[in-house]
């Protein structure tokens, strides 16, 4: 078969949907990925266990598109642990086997998604050119002799080049949306805390970020809903709610003087392009005054937090210096010189231009802003490769200082034919509310995505401004098999919640697929049950409640916080038959445990 240039979502759901089988589809892929060039993986899936993937895959739901990610093929930034291949960092002598999946994998494996291997990066996550990886340069798809964006540098080109329908990278500095720029495809870089990081190599552990690269903005949220959510592994993982956008956008624009494309007239013209685009979309262009950004942006390298990077590698960087990119070296263990009273000098100094900046967010809803103001070969990198990596980063590295959510989405092409991008950033847990505008404005500027010059990019409904709350408990959970009947609602993830102690637990007898019931008993001890909370439309959770079958309903429970929410019960008549398993905490641990011993 032949596959499609750029392997969005929708024309490989439509070909499962018309017989072509999950086999035949990775048998293409793979002679795909044999042709490809060799610097954009570190690691490939074998084929071999690619194909045992897909026959579990298929015993697990053999119905296509049956799963939220059904047979999607996915690349995993080398940083990001997936049990079967090695974590290297792209640094050989630091690479180890992990045992387990990274919570964020397993969940899109749980999905349906197949891992077909682990991408190159900029060594040890700290750059943002692509270049810096004893395993070669991954380069721009459009013209090979530009850098590909890094840190994730791998992870952009295989969505670009159509080896995979989605990526995982991450983002500390910009390395989920430079990427994207550099190669004409969409970077989502949640707000932190919402995608867990536990199991991912750390660059700056603080505000480190996982992050999805996707040929659309629908095909990247429907990722980052499956991954995203509470892990108690991870101590920086959050539970999150959605925060609103109004509907017509006042979008902020740097004032003329913060503008900056270092003599890239081409860059300055599509970014000015883009502004017109906005605007005719309907937003408001309000200037601000982008200061206290850029200079919360330089504090990610010329700050204390090069520190956190130290102490990421630290006993490594001790034992095996030579080991490491000379470049990445000289600014991992620039941190040496750094005091503690340098670290709360730091601290202080971002805590002000947070001050300052919210006065700035005080009369915008969100920042249109270049991802990148500029785009450099590989050899001009290589001879000076931190002044030129420095501008890469002029307006991505304040993101996640400042908690926010990000959308990066292609803008044009310079007469050159070089891609170039915007991104729009907002404030924290807008990222639902942020995709909307961000896919019209992807779609307006008519650039395809990555070599498919040609795909339409899909929209994105508006997020609805009345919705309620459902919680569940059993096989509508994220990765199970009936999650699926939320998510084609446009039901979005809220939150993973626990209910309050009084709650037990029931492995029902009889029920395809199966299912658990919750039935309240007042005065029980225990930790709780584990709950995931949506949001549904009122029109949507009318069809949804309506669909439930008996021994099943909706009432209210109690969460662990003492608020209330709806969500499913069960009738007490159902447990005869039924097991307790209330001990295992939640049906993803009793799921799970049965797995193993099967």
């Amino acid at each position: 078969m032949i596959l499609p240039a750029v392997l969005d979502f929708a024309r490989l759901r439509a070909a499962y949907a018309a017989g072509l089988s999950l086999p035949d589809m990775v048998g293409a892929l793979l002679e795909r990925l044999a042709e490809a060039d060799p610097a954009i993986f570190i690691a490939r899936t074998a084929p071999d266990a690619l194909h045992a993937a897909t026959a579990e895959l298929l015993a697990r739901a053999p119905e296509p598109n049956s799963l939220p990610l059904w047979g999607l093929p996915f690349a995993v930034k080398d940083n990001i642990d997936v049990a079967g291949l090695p974590t290297t960092v792209a640094c050989p002598d630091f690479a180890y086997e992990p045992t387990a999946d990274a919570p964020v994998v397993a969940r899109l494996k749980a999905a349906g998604a197949l891992v077909i291997g682990k991408t190159n990066l900029d060594q040890f996550a700290t750059g943002l050119n692509g270049t810096r990886s004893p395993y070669g340069a991954p380069r721009c798809v459009f013209d090979a002799a530009y850098v590909s964006g890094g840190s994730s540098s791998g992870s952009g080109v295989a969505v670009a080049a159509g080896l995979a329908a989605f990526s995982l990278g991450t983002d500390t500095a910009g390395s989920g949306r430079v990427p994207a720029a550099f190669n004409n495809i969409v970077g989502i870089k949640p707000s932190p805390g919402r995608i867990p990081t536990a199991g991912v190599v750390p660059a700056c552990r603080s505000i480190d970020v996982v992050t999805v690269f996707a040929a659309s903005v629908a095909d990247g949220i429907e990722a980052r809903r499956v991954a995203e959510g509470y892990e108690d592994s991870d101590p920086f993982s959050r539970r999150f709610g959605e925060a609103a956008l109004p509907a017509r956008l006042r979008l902020g624009v740097p004032e003329a003087g913060e503008l900056e494309f270092f003599g890239n007239a081409a860059y300055r013209a599509l970014y000015e392009a883009s502004i017109e685009r906005a605007r005719a979309l309907g937003a408001e262009i309000v200037a601000f005054d982008y200061r206290p950004f850029r200079e919360a942006a330089a504090l990610l390298y010329e700050g204390p937090w090069v520190a956190e990077r130290l102490h990421a590698v630290q006993p490594f960087i001790d034992e095996k210096p030579e080991a490491m990119d000379a470049t990445v070296r000289t600014i991992i263990e620039g941190a040496r010189s750094m005091s503690a009273v340098d670290a709360f000098a730091g601290r202080y100094r971002l805590e002000a231009l947070r001050r300052e900046a919210e006065r700035e967010w005080a009369d915008v809803d969100a920042l249109l802003l270049p991802t990148s103001p500029d785009i450099q070969t590989v050899e001009a990198m290589r001879g000076d490769p931190v002044a030129l990596n420095a501008r890469f980063g002029r307006y991505t590295n304040f993101a996640n200082f400042f908690g926010c959510a990000a959308i990066a989405v292609p803008a044009g092409f310079t007469p050159a034919g070089l891609p170039f991008g915007v991104q729009l950033v907002a404030p924290s847990d807008t990222d639902e509310a942020l995709a909307p505008f961000a896919a019209r404005l992807h779609a307006a500027a008519g650039t395809g995505a990555g070599l498919d010059r040609d795909l339409c990019p899909p929209a994105v409904e508006d997020v609805p401004t009345e919705t309620i709350a459902i919680a569940v408990v059993g096989a509508h959970l994220t990765g199970m098999p009936l999650n699926s009947q939320l998510t084609t609602l446009g039901g979005t993830l809220l939150a993973q919640a626990r209910t309050a102690p009084g709650y037990r637990l029931y492995a029902l007898a009889g029920t395809t697929p199966p299912k658990p019931g919750l039935v309240r008993e007042p005065g029980l001890a225990g930790p709780g049950i584990e709950v995931e909370i949506w949001q549904l439309s009122p029109a949507a959770f009318g069809r949804f409640v309506s669909a439930i079958p008996q021994p099943l309903g909706i009432g209210k429970l109690i969460l662990d916080d003492g608020s209330e929410v709806s969500g499913f019960l069960c009738e007490p008549a159902a447990l005869a038959g039924a097991t307790e398993i209330t001990e295992f905490g939640g049906w993803r641990n009793y799921v799970a445990s049965r797995a193993r011993a099967a």
